[in-house]
């Protein structure tokens, strides 16, 4: 399994994106966004999300996000997205000038939640990891692109069949910066089983 820009689909194309085998960029739209319900109460379905679709049930998916964001909620990284009430992100959240947010959401019957880690502002880019495990997942992220660690594991209930993995970006706020993908790579799962 290959990932490669003709096995790919859009959830909700950005007006501005370039997709190629090597690298994908995509130009955020302000007001996108995804998150359901849970503290704030909103519904956000609306961010642009690239995937590939597959019944492999071990595998491991992982991309170097380079990103100039730059207002607050400003985010882009991996996704597992089954439909508006049923996925998975995992990104860096901008913040203000000294830090940003390392964290993932998993959104389970139309609820989210989220789960970060603070990182300093100055870093502008990560690579992930996203590892599945039949209906579960593990997300990893690394700064060099070589030692990983994780983020988060999680069940997706419905997440044992079919489903469409890849990369998205959004500008929650009134905002807009450019996202850059690349190092895409599909391959043995990563993610060993517990002995």
């Amino acid at each position: 399994m290959k990932f490669e820009s003709k096995n790919c689909e859009w959830v909700r194309q950005p007006k501005r994106a370039t997709v190629t085998d090597d690298r994908i960029e995509i130009i955020t739209e302000p007001h996108t966004d995804l998150w359901q319900r849970t503290y704030y109460g909103f519904r956000n379905d609306n961010a642009p999300v690239l995937q590939m679709r597959t019944d492999e049930k071990f595998f491991s998916f992982t991309v170097k996000t380079e990103f100039e964001s730059k207002r607050r909620f400003d985010q882009c990284g991996v996704a597992i997205y089954l439909d508006g009430d049923n996925w998975l992100k995992a990104s860096v959240e901008y913040e203000n000038d000294e830090f940003q947010r390392l964290g993932s959401v998993v959104t389970d019957d139309g609820y989210s939640d989220w789960a970060t880690t603070d990182i300093p502002a100055g870093i502008k880019a990560v690579w992930y990891r996203l590892s599945r495990r039949n209906s579960d997942y593990c997300i990893e992220s690394s700064f060099d692109g070589v030692e990983f660690k994780q983020m988060r594991i999680c069940h997706l209930r419905h997440g044992g069949e079919q489903i469409r993995f890849g990369v998205y970006a959004c500008s929650p706020e009134d905002s807009s910066f450019k996202a850059t993908f690349t190092e895409m790579h599909v391959g043995e799962c990563m993610w060993k089983e517990h002995k």
